[in-house]
């Protein structure tokens, strides 16, 4: 809930503290947020558009296919990447709340902070868990944080501010990275024309934390997963695909699939520790 974590949010037009007034957060000299009947608060401010945001459609087919726990695993291998002791975990890019609900599960008591530019996701994130606080805050933007109150940062399939990044992260925090690899999605990739994740991935990644992290350890997370053909329309329609197909034409390539398909689930999982 809001209430649990909005001693650690900032506000975005003067930085000042924030605090639950009601159905609204507001700083000492007066800015106000409404807080939606959902549970979330937007704190996005100005006229420029945010970065790109997940509409309902995917969001619900995230929903869908994580809910079905195609991705399980993953989710336990981040939960099991977060410090026992950590009493704040702030995911960058949180989606519906799915993998900061699980490291919460494993963290008794902590709370989290879910940072979307998505409103639709935030609205499932919202409810995800009763310690996690849903805030609409565009990544390549100013995170509307405390410097230094995050213990851990998750950043999931999402993009990555190397400089907010540090300054949000406590001195001894831990910044864990997923990024699938060239593997995932596998055969579902050639089969159907996605997009494809490019070789220099990896490099990419380490560049944009620039020169604030240090690597501490990368492993390799991959397992198979038997989808039919829902499952296989929800994970095409939940990444970066949907942008780029038409739905009309990828469900009729979908429909001439097998009636259940052997896919592969490939991942990176990066840990990082601030260079102090």
């Amino acid at each position: 809930m809001l209430a649990d974590v909005v001693h650690l949010l900032v506000c975005p037009v003067c930085g000042g503290d924030l605090a639950l007034d009601e159905r609204a957060v507001r700083c000492d000299t007066g800015h106000t947020f409404d807080v939606a009947r959902q549970g979330y608060v937007s704190l996005l401010t100005g006229s420029r558009a945010p970065g790109t945001a997940d509409s309902a459609d995917m969001v619900a087919a995230r929903d869908a296919f994580l809910g079905a726990g195609h991705f399980a695993p993953l989710a336990e291998a981040v939960a099991g990447a977060c410090r026992t002791d950590a009493g704040v975990v702030v995911d960058a890019g949180a989606g519906t709340g799915h993998y900061l609900a699980r490291a919460l599960d494993r963290l008794p008591g902590a709370v989290g902070v879910a940072l979307d530019v998505s409103k639709h996701a935030l609205r499932r994130a919202a409810r995800a868990h009763p310690r996690l606080g849903a805030v609409v805050a565009d990544v390549w933007r100013p995170l509307p944080l405390r410097s230094g109150s995050a213990e851990v940062l998750l950043n999931v399939f999402a993009p990555r501010n190397g400089p907010e990044f540090a300054r949000v992260l406590a001195p001894d925090g831990t910044l864990v990275v997923v990024t699938p690899t060239s593997r995932h999605l596998e055969p579902l990739v050639e089969r159907l024309g996605l997009l494809s994740v490019d070789q220099d991935k990896e490099r990419r990644v380490a560049d944009s934390l620039g020169d604030r992290f240090v690597e501490a350890g990368r492993s390799l997370h991959e397992f198979g997963m038997a989808l039919g053909r829902d499952a296989v329309e929800a994970v095409v329609g939940m990444g970066p695909s949907a942008w780029h197909t038409n739905s009309h034409a990828m469900r009729a390539r979908i429909a001439d699939l097998p009636e259940s398909s052997e896919v592969t689930a490939s991942f990176y999982m990066s840990i990082f520790h601030r260079c102090l």
